[in-house]
């Protein structure tokens, strides 16, 4: 299991979402199992999103697909201030 996390600001919520749902199906398509999107309780112009993927391939091809078609177009992702911060994560076994 991987997990992608993005943060940016946002110039609005309802418009970032909107672009957000545009991309629904590309997300299943891409593999995506589960998607949580959050914001700061003090702060409604930053965005955090946690999508849950099979493998790190899957997570990373999804990556290079935001980076090269989402992110490079204004229109494609109107809300997006500045360049996105992309993880992916690994869980790490924490029991001793």
């Amino acid at each position: 299991m991987a997990t992608f996390h993005i943060e940016h600001p946002i110039s609005d919520l309802q418009t970032w979402l909107g672009a957000f749902n545009r991309f629904e199906e590309a997300r299943k398509k891409a593999g995506v199992r589960s998607q949580r999107v959050h914001r700061p309780v003090d702060d409604d112009k930053y965005i955090y999103l946690r999508l849950e993927f099979d493998s790190v391939e899957a997570a990373a091809a999804f990556k290079s697909f935001l980076e090269k078609t989402v992110w490079a177009s204004a229109d494609a992702s109107p809300a997006l201030v500045g360049t996105p911060t992309a993880r992916i994560l690994t869980e790490v076994d924490s029991t001793p």
